[in-house]
């Protein structure tokens, strides 16, 4: 089993800090990732983290974990509920014995009712929402124990 995890940020992130706090919080893309990167060391995990606003390239992302068997912690933010070609590259993933975290800084079963279907939920090993950044902490300690 790879110790290697791939973090992925969707469409958006990269505003983090500015764009809605009182939804997604004050902390910054800059500061998750390198709260995100302390816990992977602290549990011995080689965490990569990555932004990307392109459906495009979150798909090729995914499609490397796979090739290389490593597993993912995906926030998919607004693809979460459309993008068929993100969900089919997370069952891919998953397919090919790769594991994968959704998770979400808030909670979308808690908001609009557009957000309430995720597309990638399906292949996912769980779903970890409504923390801020600690879902994404929360998603490594998971990837952490080798029977999750």
């Amino acid at each position: 089993m790879s110790t290697t995890v791939l973090v992925l940020s969707g469409p958006n992130l990269a505003t983090l800090g500015s764009r809605e706090p009182e939804i997604y919080g004050s902390t910054t893309l800059a500061e998750l990732q390198g709260q995100v990167i302390a816990e992977g060391e602290r549990l011995g995990l080689d965490v990569e983290c990555r932004q990307t606003d392109d459906e495009a390239e979150l798909v090729r992302w995914v499609h490397e974990a796979a090739a290389a068997g490593w597993d993912v912690v995906l926030n998919p933010a607004a693809f979460t509920h459309y993008s068929y070609a993100v969900g089919d590259a997370c069952a891919h993933l998953v397919g090919m014995g790769s594991r994968l975290v959704e998770v979400h800084l808030s909670n979308p079963a808690a908001r609009e009712s557009f957000r309430h279907t995720s597309v990638v939920g399906r292949s996912a090993s769980g779903t970890i929402a409504g923390f801020g950044v600690g879902s994404y902490l929360l998603a490594l300690r998971a990837l952490a124990n080798p029977q999750v």
